[in-house]
C-alpha cells in the first residue's frame, strides 16, 4: 500500500517496479510474459492448487485478472506510454483449465484510438512440450481508457519500463 515517505512525499510501488515484473499479482502465482509489445502480450500460467477453485480448475477471477492485466501492459505501450485504466471487462469462459496444466494468454488490440482502446484476449491450454495452444479456455474483451495522466511520482516508470521492454 503506498503510503507516506521520510520527506513527507508519496510512495508508490505502481504500477509495477521497473525493474520488475510486468504485473505483480500475476507474477505472485507464478504467470511469465514472453511477449510485450504494442501489438500482443502474450503470458503463461501453471495452474497450481492456489490457482484454482474447489473443483480444481481455474479460476474465472483469475483469468480474468489475466486478461486485464495482459490488455493493460500492452495498452500502456500502444497509448505512448500513458497511464490506463481498465473502463469494461467481458469474459466468457468456455472450457476448464485443470490443476498441473499450463495457459496462455494472448492480448491483441482491436481498436488503438487516443481516448479508448479495445483488446481481445484469448486464454488457451497448451501442451507444454510444443507450446501448441490446444484448447480454448476463456475469451475477453477489455476496454480500456488510456489518456490518463501519469503522476509526478512515476515519470521515472516510463524511461525504465522502455528500457526494459523495448525492442530495438
Amino acid at each position: 500500500m503506498a503510503g507516506a515517505g521520510e520527506d513527507g512525499k508519496r510512495e508508490s510501488s505502481w504500477p509495477w517496479p521497473p525493474d520488475g515484473p510486468p504485473d505483480n499479482a500475476l507474477h505472485s502465482l507464478g504467470m511469465e510474459f514472453t511477449t510485450i509489445t504494442a501489438g500482443e502480450v502474450v503470458g503463461r500460467l501453471l495452474v497450481t492448487a492456489t490457482c484454482c477453485q474447489p473443483f480444481k480448475v481455474l479460476g474465472g477471477g483469475l483469468s480474468a485478472l489475466m486478461a486485464e492485466a495482459s490488455a493493460s501492459i500492452g495498452g500502456y505501450i500502444a497509448s505512448g506510454y500513458r497511464r490506463v485504466a481498465g473502463v469494461q471487462l467481458s469474459i466468457n469462459h468456455v472450457r476448464p483449465a485443470h490443476l498441473g496444466e499450463t495457459v496462455q494468454a494472448q492480448a491483441k488490440p482491436i481498436q488503438l484510438g487516443r481516448t479508448i482502446q479495445v483488446w481481445e484476449v484469448q486464454i488457451w491450454r497448451i501442451d507444454p512440450s510444443t507450446s501448441e495452444c490446444k484448447h480454448l479456455v476463456s475469451t475477453a474483451r477489455v476496454t480500456l481508457l488510456c489518456n490518463l495522466p501519469t503522476p509526478e511520482d512515476l515519470k521515472h516508470y516510463e524511461q525504465s519500463f522502455i528500457k526494459k521492454h523495448a525492442k530495438l
